[in-house]
């Protein structure tokens, strides 16, 4: 396993402190990602992690929670058995009562020497957003909040533009804007990175990124399982806000985004802040929601939360003046996937057409596909010539760049890059509180518009109900291919 990693991905000893410790998140995504990046040599033996938790748990009881969601070769590798046991040595637990703050003299005495030497320290808000105001008071009148002390707060950002502003107000009282980290995992994913990286480091696409060459955008997030345990929040909140306003919302920003002058936290979100400000208000033809059968079983009675939604999109701008961007996401579908397809116009003219066996079927458009997750790579569908004598025959090809093949080491999770991020104080890939507004000011009129409308029921296990958008404009959905 690779034990190096560059001096400027290197970070100084942090204390990682996880409200909510015990919960989904922290086990399955929060500390395993703590723990790869200390198997990296990113995180130091001087580092912390204080697990909070409002019931008292054993370490031992914890770390089986967490052991399945870490790795499968503990009992393969010798190596791995040692970074698992000084792992350990990282951890300590909490009982802690964010309400009434009983415990919280435990973590005063845990973290005020390392405060004090100026060790970063990041507040982790692995909790519901209603506990955001009370656990923030909390650290201030702990006198934890020092100007190195930095705040990591999980999507959605408040219910609606006005309680997202609330939250902010709140989280204001105790935290500078410098010092809140608003994360959205899928901008910590590699293909994402890739994304920015295919545009502007390379000459090629951005030279056809724009209304001149491309038809069609497509962003899809398709989920296989339902909504689970988390029935009550998602039948508060639905597909809209659950994933629209923030996880397709940034995917469509990364894409249609101006060059920034350089790659800077805020020249970046700039960038993005401007294309959120240039989305067109949708028609009520522009929305199609969605229901999977049985879910109303699942909630107890009859609701209209919906549980697939898919928008065409406009961007009034310059570049993207005319191109479609299609977003549907859901959940109950035939996959789990997301992807980004860039359809491009199709040629002018084929020199080929007058060919006795030409085949107009093999005449498609060449398309980028980007898939963000599972099997994470790039995609290029183009036109090949069919090798051997007898004529031009052709067929649709593809270039294809899987990061699994080619990256022969462990692709890190999204949450290890945004976690060290935070604690290099790198706030590129976290949402400033004027994007969270504006994606709010786009998403509450749908969202008035879909609460008027009761969604379609679809039948589990297909790609949601039948198109009634993009077969206005002559396009179709592509659905993910494994």
């Amino acid at each position: 396993m690779k034990n190096s990693i560059p001096n400027a991905a290197k970070i100084s000893p942090t204390d990682f402190v996880i409200f909510g410790g015990g919960g989904d998140l922290s086990i399955r995504k929060i500390i395993p990602a703590l723990f790869w990046r200390f198997v990296d040599k990113q995180i130091d033996s001087q580092s912390n992690i204080i697990i909070c938790l409002h019931k008292k748990t054993e370490l031992e009881t914890i770390l089986n929670l967490i052991k399945p969601h870490t790795f499968n070769s503990i009992y393969l590798s010798k190596t791995l058995q040692n970074n698992w046991k000084n792992f350990h040595k990282l951890l300590s637990l909490i009982t802690l009562d964010l309400v009434t703050g009983e415990g919280i003299n435990d973590l005063i005495l845990l973290l005020n020497k390392n405060l004090k030497k100026k060790q970063i320290c990041i507040f982790y808000l692995a909790i519901s957003s209603n506990l955001f105001e009370t656990t923030c008071n909390l650290i201030r009148k702990s006198k934890l909040n020092f100007t190195h002390s930095r705040v990591v707060v999980e999507k959605p950002i408040g219910f609606n533009k006005q309680s997202a502003i609330e939250i902010n107000e709140n989280l204001y009282k105790t935290f500078k804007e410098e010092q809140i980290y608003r994360i959205d995992h899928y901008l910590g994913k590699e293909t994402v990175q890739n994304l920015m990286a295919l545009r502007f480091a390379n000459t090629f696409f951005e030279n056809q990124w724009d209304n001149k060459n491309i038809e069609n955008v497509q962003i899809t997030v398709a989920e296989e399982i339902g909504v689970a345990d988390r029935i009550s929040y998602y039948n508060e909140y639905g597909a809209i806000r659950d994933m629209v306003q923030n996880h397709l919302l940034q995917l469509l920003c990364l894409v249609a985004m101006e060059p920034p002058s350089y790659f800077d936290a805020n020249q970046v979100r700039d960038e993005k802040l401007r294309i959120l400000k240039s989305l067109r208000s949708l028609s009520d033809s522009d929305i199609q929601t969605g229901q999977y059968q049985g879910y109303e079983n699942e909630f107890g009675k009859p609701t209209n939360t919906e549980t697939f939604i898919a928008l065409q999109v406009g961007i009034d701008n310059w570049r993207w003046a005319g191109v479609p961007f299609y977003l549907r996401t859901g959940k109950k579908l035939s996959t789990r996937a997301s992807e980004i397809i860039i359809t491009f116009k199709n040629k002018p003219h084929n020199i080929f057409s007058k060919l006795k066996d030409f085949d107009k079927n093999n005449d498609k458009p060449n398309m980028l596909i980007i898939r963000v997750q599972p099997n994470e790579g790039l995609r290029l569908k183009l036109t090949s010539k069919e090798p051997g004598p007898g004529g031009m025959r052709f067929f649709p090809s593809e270039l294809n760049l899987s990061f699994n093949e080619t990256f022969v080491e462990r692709l890190p999770d999204a949450y290890e890059r945004l976690l060290m991020d935070v604690a290099r104080g790198n706030q590129t890939l976290f949402m400033r509180l004027d994007e969270v507004l504006a994606a709010w000011d786009f998403i509450d009129p749908i969202v008035d518009k879909v609460q008027s409308n009761p969604p379609q029921l679809y039948r589990s296990g297909t790609m949601g109900p039948e198109d009634k958008i993009l077969i206005r404009n002559n396009h179709e959905w592509i659905d993910p291919k494994e």
